[in-house]
């Protein structure tokens, strides 16, 4: 049963905490994420450099996430370990804004990579503490998030027009100091040796986070998981720049970023309808087939109405990709290693997938141009099949065994796991 102290969390408190961690989060991937390769671009960087700066964290997230979320997990210490990435991570853009010459800012990104791509991951395992504890709706705790990446993608589109792409890292680390203060506002109960028994953080061991790796519904998942979202990386990396080669301005371009994310808030706000419909796999499974039909017909070039209207299936093709994942988690994880199963989905979706297909998109997209979505949208057919794969065969249940009993009972809400 839930203790009073842990009641009050589940109110307006825990949400907003949460909510302003998400805000902040995204207010950086907001500037990131669209505009990045704009401001790499106006450094003199050609295509080939861009894709290598910009996959140079996925990869070395691959050795870093999945190392740091299981010493979370071992530790017990995850709010601590956040504060410190936070920080880090801010000077990581303070040393990109310095830096003289392609090595210098590869070197930025990746002490970037080692602070940055650790913090999602982290912020997910506290979110999914929240829903398995408290009853914490994720969907409207996570739009926060999105609103602010809207935010932060119109904004920061207009203060480029405005001004020059020069803009774009001093944006990025203003948005980072406020997710250093997020990062302060982490619950100690949901981020701290609270939140588990001193028992079972002595007890997990190496082995007990390699369980993982052997669970084959757990590989399953990372499959279907890391091609659909590994199928974005187009977009990402070139999303914007072909936008710009079509005659779309930075306002255009930010609007249609907007757009995506919009239609991925309207999804995060019915998120509980959602998945008590849909359930976990189902949602993936569809989430897989809106992907390919979105990037079947960006293959086209298609003009700027056509475009707009693509958009709206971001809320599909990623906002029901990620609720799927992390429901997924919630369900199938063990909370013992629910960081060190972030960690891993991060290295391997974020990581080793999206990495490996951003360097490829710089050549591909170099021969390519618009067309090279048609491979992303083959990547997605395939990811799909995956998750069918996985809809079929798993059951709702742990896909490892916990390392021991939790002594504290578990609230919340409960919904359809697959």
């Amino acid at each position: 049963m839930v203790s009073r102290a842990s009641t009050a969390e589940t109110g307006p408190s825990l949400a907003w905490r949460l909510g302003f961690l998400y805000a902040a989060l995204f207010l950086v991937v907001g500037c990131y994420l669209p505009y990045l390769p704009v401001w790499l671009k106006w450094r003199a960087l050609d295509a080939t450099r861009i894709a290598i700066l910009l996959a140079t964290p996925l990869y070395v997230r691959i050795v870093f996430t999945p190392a740091i979320s299981f010493a979370a997990d071992r530790l017990g210490s995850r709010r601590l370990i956040l504060i410190a990435l936070a920080w880090g991570s801010l000077a990581s853009f303070v040393l990109l804004w310095l830096s003289a010459g392609f090595w210098q800012m590869l070197l930025a990104a990746v002490l970037l990579a080692i602070n940055w791509t650790t913090i999602m991951p982290l912020i997910e395992t506290v979110a999914i503490s929240g829903i398995r504890k408290k009853g914490l709706d994720y969907g409207r705790v996570r739009l926060w998030g999105s609103v602010t990446f809207i935010a932060a993608s119109l904004g920061a589109g207009f203060v480029i027009q405005l001004s020059r792409p020069g803009a774009v890292l001093p944006m990025l680390m203003i948005a980072t100091s406020l997710m250093v203060v997020g990062s302060y506002l982490v619950p100690r109960d949901l981020g701290g040796r609270g939140e588990l028994n001193t028992a079972a953080v002595r007890r997990l061991s190496l082995r007990d986070g390699f369980a993982l790796t052997h669970a084959p519904l757990f590989l399953l998942f990372l499959l279907a998981a890391s091609l659909i979202q590994g199928s974005h990386a187009l977009l990402y990396a070139f999303g914007s720049l072909h936008w710009q080669a079509q005659g779309f301005s930075g306002g255009t371009i930010g609007a249609l970023w907007s757009i995506g994310v919009a239609a991925e808030v309207a999804l995060f706000a019915m998120s509980g309808r959602v998945m008590a419909y849909a359930g976990s796999t189902r949602l993936l499974v569809l989430a897989g087939l809106a992907t390919a039909l979105r990037w079947t017909f960006m293959a086209v070039d298609p003009p700027l109405w056509a475009t707009g209207l693509l958009q709206t299936l971001h809320a599909l093709s990623f906002g029901a990709a990620h609720l799927a994942a992390i429901h997924f988690l919630t369900h199938a994880v063990p909370e013992d290693r629910a960081a060190t199963a972030q960690g891993l989905y991060a290295a391997v979706v974020a990581g080793i997938v999206l990495g490996t297909v951003t360097l490829a998109c710089g050549p591909l997209y170099r021969l390519l141009g618009g067309e090279a979505y048609a491979i992303m949208a083959l990547l997605a057919a395939l990811g799909t099949g995956a998750a069918f794969s996985l809809r079929r065969r798993w059951r709702g249940g742990l896909v490892v065994a916990e390392a021991q009993p939790h002594s504290a009972g578990e609230g919340g809400k409960t919904m359809p796991a697959s």
